[in-house]
């Protein structure tokens, strides 16, 4: 069967690659990877035959990666921290390459062979270093959002590097070559500008009139591949016209259903060129030069660990970003691979260097959810040894902060839970270290400290230890759980309010000693569903009961691990028995005109009545003489039982509510 027979092999070599990374818990490219090794050339198990027809192959999931990555790139992304990822990553790609071009130089290699080490050691992994920090429940945290920012700009770095990268292994050509390349790319940007705002949203328009998925994700396909090997005709990059093309689609009406028909599409031929690319590693070479490969692996893991971490220092990012950003960016990422196969097929670089670099690739992605562990624990440490770090606060009260309300993080829950509180009266304090919510929580003229709320001199600036409450709005689990050990050191009795992003890490803070933790996709789901049922004129009393249970549910582990756990059980059943409700005195009621000692409505039905609102107004706790008038609304409390009587006795529409 030929590259049938090899297709199949790769698939199911992959299949096992990918459960073993995942058991693991590593990402899928590493059991890729694995499993190219196990069926290339130099295993001596079942191996593939047609190596350079996989390559080929492989060749077009490098432009669907790149295709994708077009499409889903926006600018908005990187408008929170768009100085550091706009000027700070092209900064620190430069000193990169010249870092592994010393490193090229000192083991060696010759000047072409140390540029293009360099270059394809200056760009990280984006795909390790997410799953790493969803892993991790640091997604949301100004750290996450300023290696993501970065990362973006490392990925579209790859594009020119590949134009030019291979120009500088023919010295005597020289800039003319260099200036020519830039000349098509140039050309072809202006084609391609063209075509993206007058021809190709026509032609997707056109093909989305037909309803016809399988034809729009051949369009699709056809535009991204078809454009991309017109690049590779003209002597530019075959990736690169693919790139540009999701770029231009990514802004037209059908972006977002491109992305997300071609995705899996580009999951398949990744596929392909990830084992192609565990093909080409020699197990046998990586024995034999292997403390040539740990000091490399060393050697690259420190140099941009240093190189991140002091330009984020240097971008004005303090306390845990720049160690956060050292330990977690220090890997080389997946687009070297591309990167580097480029350099092999224009035999740029050697065989032996591709390995060097496959290699040390390999190794910095497995280390990396290792390394990005010692975040807390380093910065802990780091703490002990410089406890004072200076304290600047805004907006405090003169007479000081006593019974008081401690929120820790002022992002958009922090800024909404804070306003409530200010409406109350209530004394509060914020305490915020991303400098832009610092300056937006100032703006609207509320009590803020800045700086680490894991940080006690920050904490004891905060009153902690006279605070009625502490309020966690940070979303990541691993700093809610150091600012709790840090604020029950200070005042061990003080109760807690955290938010969480799932179940495991609400029952690791409810472990910690936090009084009660809130999960906002939940609630926002049980939300969702609540005013959908309404409209389906489902019964309000139905509604809760179901919500409540739900609520029940959801929290019953939680409730477990409290002493008063069953008088916490007992409450939720109280309160599903047991509300208040607001009921439409409308058109047919029968309590329209008559007084409320006329109707005994405790005496008939055993529902209370507790306020009535009657044009524009709130009457709370109204007399016997009231007089029920139409599109009057009268608060109630009573049980499920109890409401369906007084529907009945009274005529009242419940469907409504």
């Amino acid at each position: 069967m030929g590259i049938a027979t090899d297709i199949v092999i790769i698939i199911v070599a992959a299949l096992i690659g990918g459960v073993v990374a995942k058991w693991f818990k590593q990402p899928l490219i590493l059991g890729y990877i694995l499993a190219g090794i196990l069926v290339g050339p130099y295993s001596g198990g079942i191996t593939v035959s047609e190596i350079h027809e996989i390559e080929r192959l492989a060749e077009i999931g490098v432009a669907l990666l790149l295709f994708a990555l077009g499409l889903e790139f926006s600018f908005k992304e990187l408008k929170p921290v768009r100085s550091i990822a706009l000027i700070g990553t092209p900064i620190q790609i430069l000193l990169t390459i010249a870092y592994g071009l010393a490193i090229g130089r000192w083991i060696g290699w010759g000047w072409a062979a140390s540029l293009w080490f360099g270059a394809l050691i200056s760009v990280s992994s984006t795909m390790v270093v997410l799953k790493t920090i969803m892993n991790e429940g640091r997604m949301g945290t100004l750290s996450s959002r300023v290696m993501i920012g970065m990362l973006i700009v490392q990925d579209l770095a790859i594009i020119p590097m590949m134009i030019f990268l291979p120009q500088f292994s023919n010295p005597k050509a020289g800039l003319p070559v260099l200036g020519i390349a830039l000349l098509k790319a140039a050309a072809f940007l202006g084609v391609m500008i063209i075509m993206g705002t007058r021809l190709l949203p026509r032609l997707m328009r056109y093909i989305a009139t037909w309803n016809s998925r399988e034809l729009f994700l051949l369009t699709i396909t056809a535009v991204g591949l078809g454009i991309g090997y017109t690049t590779y005709l003209v002597g530019l990059s075959f990736a690169f016209g693919a790139f540009v093309t999701g770029l231009v689609l990514s802004e037209s009406d059908y972006g977002h259903q491109a992305l997300s028909e071609i995705i899996p599409l580009r999951d398949l031929f990744g596929l392909l060129f990830f084992v192609s690319v565990g093909m080409l590693l020699n197990p046998v070479c990586l024995l034999s030069h292997l403390g040539q490969v740990i000091s490399l692996v060393a050697l690259v893991a420190v140099g941009k660990g240093v190189i991140f971490a002091g330009l984020s220092r240097l971008f004005g990012y303090v306390n845990v970003i720049p160690l956060a950003l050292g330990l977690g960016l220090f890997q080389v990422g997946e687009f070297s691979f591309v990167l580097a196969r480029v350099g092999l097929s224009t035999e740029s670089i050697s065989n032996e260097l591709y390995n060097m670099i496959l290699n040390t690739v390999v190794l910095t992605m497995i280390l990396t959810p290792f390394v990005s562990r010692l975040t807390t624990p380093l910065y802990a440490l780091r703490k002990r040894w410089h406890r004072h770090e200076p304290v600047q606060t805004i907006n405090l009260p003169k007479e000081g902060l006593k019974d008081h309300l401690v929120i820790a993080g002022g992002g958009r829950v922090g800024l909404f839970v804070a306003g409530l509180i200010r409406r109350l009266d209530l004394q509060f304090v914020i305490i915020e270290m991303d400098s832009r919510q610092f300056e937006k929580v100032k703006k609207n003229g509320m009590p803020v400290i800045y700086g680490d709320a894991t940080h006690p001199v920050l904490l004891e600036a905060a009153r902690i230890r006279d605070a009625k409450m502490l309020l966690i709005t940070v979303p990541a689990t691993i700093i809610a759980q150091a600012i709790l050990r840090e604020a029950h050191h200070i005042q061990p009795g003080l109760h807690v309010v955290a938010r969480a992003e799932g179940i495991e890490q609400m029952e690791a803070l409810h472990q910690k000693g936090v009084y009660e933790v809130v999960q906002p996709e939940a609630e926002a789901g049980l939300e969702i569903t609540r005013q959908a049922l309404l409209h389906l004129n489902v019964p309000a009393m139905k509604i809760i009961a179901i919500a409540d249970a739900v609520r029940r549910e959801q929290y019953a582990s939680l409730y477990r691990m409290q002493e008063n756990g069953p008088v916490a059980c007992q409450l939720q059943k109280a309160n599903m028995m047991l509300d208040i409700l607001w009921v439409p005195v409308s058109s047919g009621s029968a309590m329209i005109g008559k007084t409320i000692r006329e109707l005994e409505i405790r005496k008939k039905t055993g529902v209370s009545l507790v306020a009535v609102y009657h044009a524009g107004m709130m009457i709370p706790n109204p007399g016997a003489d009231y007089q029920f008038a139409e599109n009057d609304m009268a608060a109630v409390m009573a049980t499920p039982e109890q409401l369906e009587r007084f529907k009945k006795t009274f005529n009242i529409d419940l469907e409504c509510l």
